[in-house]
């Protein structure tokens, strides 16, 4: 049964004589107190947090001179104190709550300002056990929860950010704060709460390997509001959950215009592609439009790669996202601007490089600091109408699989190299996909067709459009290799990557016509290779 309301209503605008400041994060902290004493508000504080308040040269009560009792337990108990609770929960215009107060002296706090241990990032820093367990922060949250339970009352303050909007409110209010501010503090409180919550509980739900825990919760901090969405009708912002995995979220924008929520999408697509690719072994880059492929290929070096993966689909990468695995140097840089191109996307990035990009102003250029393992776990979450899909990332690599040759020819070295690279791709294309290749780079790709023979024709078609315009007597297809995302359910499919001029084809197997699949391929002379794994992405 509910709680039930007095229904008492809230003031408009209510002064705040007294404010407790109990704060990890310091930024701003001694210019935000200064402008509070200016205002005539009353300091109470704790710990470190008063300490550096008094350094300053301010007056500030330690919080033990309202509850009468002194920090113990190495702090974590301090402000866990009905003399604190009380004086952030009382409604001060409920009788029996001033009766409350005035009888177990309980003084009033208007301002509460407070952050809390820094959980997030002593988890990502790969601390012990114990460590991440002692940045639980408990006084923080219940503080926050409490003030921002009674917003009708309490101001309460999570961010440094929003400092100098509480002084110039304060000001324009001559002391006071009206209601409609402390509605929208308080419901950053709670959105800062829950988050701070769904960091821990993610942390245990990994550390102790649950998988589907039984709530599951996600929280993030506001990075952009972007102009809009998918479509200039969708709002949308971007959200950053504190992930160090190297991408478009930690990336550093050297330049170029804000992303949008498409070039997100996109540019991490692009990246995660090419972080499937060893800088050690060989450069690779990969061309995005619209989260698949445009063209993929390794090379000696960047420069070399680009231009592969360009001759792919050269309209197609008009406007693109282009990704690679190794640091931009001037060579690249200078073929890549040759071609409009919405993202560039790269661990680092040369000086020399840097100028060439700047010429392209409004080009955005990011640089990631590192590549993303493919190996990792980790989650991924989509929405649906009422609820979410949580799965494990996608981590499989085609390297460390057991590859079962079913045909009678096996393929050579040439052709196992470029299936590997091939079925490297089709892990990031939409279903259904079909990736041809041939020596070391796409020649062909289609994907995110309802048929997977419709993919393999469109991958076939696309080939024979970047012969013709490139001037080739025939099709690069001739003579490559071809990667299915999941097996082929029927012999069509094969046959059109056959009649498309394929030699050996990789696939993962277990359809209930693999062996009509096996025997086409055997009737061809052509090589096939099982995977056991599937990697549909939709």
């Amino acid at each position: 049964m509910a709680v039930a309301a007095k229904n008492i209503p809230a003031p408009d605008l209510v002064p705040v004589r007294r404010a407790l400041l109990s704060v990890f994060d310091k930024t701003g902290l001694i210019d935000f107190a200064r402008g509070l004493v200016a205002a005539g508000v009353e300091l109470v504080s704790t710990g470190g947090t008063a300490k550096a308040i008094a350094e300053a040269g301010l007056a500030v009560r330690d919080v033990s001179e309202l509850t009468g009792f002194p920090e113990i337990m190495d702090g974590r108990v301090k402000t866990l104190h009905p003399s604190v609770h009380g004086a952030l929960l009382g409604v001060r215009d409920d009788p029996e709550h001033v009766k409350a107060m005035h009888d177990h002296r309980i003084e009033p706090i208007d301002l509460l300002v407070s952050n809390l241990y820094p959980f997030e990032e002593v988890r990502r820093s790969g601390a012990d056990y114990a460590a991440v367990v002692e940045n639980i922060d408990i006084g923080g949250p219940a503080m926050i929860r409490a003030s921002a339970k009674n917003h009708a009352y309490v101001a309460i303050v999570t961010d440094p950010g929003d400092y100098a909007a509480v002084l110039n409110a304060l000001e324009m209010n001559i002391g006071s704060l009206s209601l409609d501010f402390r509605k929208k503090l308080a419901a950053k409180a709670f959105a800062r709460t829950a988050s701070y919550d769904a960091a821990i509980s993610g942390w245990f739900a990994e550390t102790l390997e649950i998988e589907h825990p039984t709530w599951r919760a996600f929280g993030g901090r506001l990075e952009s509001v972007m102009r809009y969405g998918e479509n200039p009708h969708q709002s949308a912002g971007f959200y950053v959950n504190g992930d160090k995995r190297p991408g478009v979220a930690t990336a550093r924008q050297l330049q170029g215009k804000q992303l949008s929520y498409n070039n997100i999408n996109d540019t991490d697509a692009a990246f995660e592609l090419v972080g499937e690719f060893d800088p050690n072994r060989c450069a690779a880059v990969a061309i995005i439009k619209h989260a698949n492929p445009c063209g993929v290929a390794e090379g000696a070096s960047l420069s070399t790669a680009y231009a592969r993966a360009l001759a792919c689909d050269p309209v197609s990468a008009f406007g693109g996202i282009v990704a690679m695995n190794r640091i931009l140097d001037a060579e690249a840089a200078e073929e890549i601007v040759k071609t409009f191109t919405e993202v560039i996307i790269a661990p680092n990035i040369s000086e020399d490089a840097i100028r060439i990009v700047a010429a392209k102003k409004n080009l955005r250029l990011l640089v990631t600091g590192g590549l993303p393992d493919p190996h990792a776990g980790g989650i991924t979450v989509k929405s649906v109408a009422g609820g979410m899909l949580v799965q494990g990332r996608d981590n499989a690599v085609v390297d460390d699989l057991e590859l079962k040759v079913v045909t009678r020819r096996a393929p050579t070295a040439a052709e196992m190299a470029d299936l590997k690279f091939a079925f490297r791709i089709a892990k990031h294309l939409k279903s259904n996909a079909i990736v041809y290749a041939k020596d070391g780079a796409t020649v062909g790709i289609g994907a995110g067709q309802m048929s997977r023979v419709d993919s393999s024709r469109i991958a076939a078609r696309k080939a024979l459009d970047a012969a013709e315009a490139a001037g080739l007597a025939e099709p690069l297809t001739k003579g490559s290799v071809v990667a299915s995302d999941a097996f082929f359910p029927f012999a069509d499919g094969l046959i059109s990557a056959i009649e498309a001029g394929a030699t050996a084809v990789i696939q993962p197997g277990g359809s209930m016509r693999d062996e009509d699949v096996i025997a086409a391929a055997d009737a061809h002379g052509i090589a096939m290779v099982f995977t056991g794994v599937r990697h549909f992405r939709h």
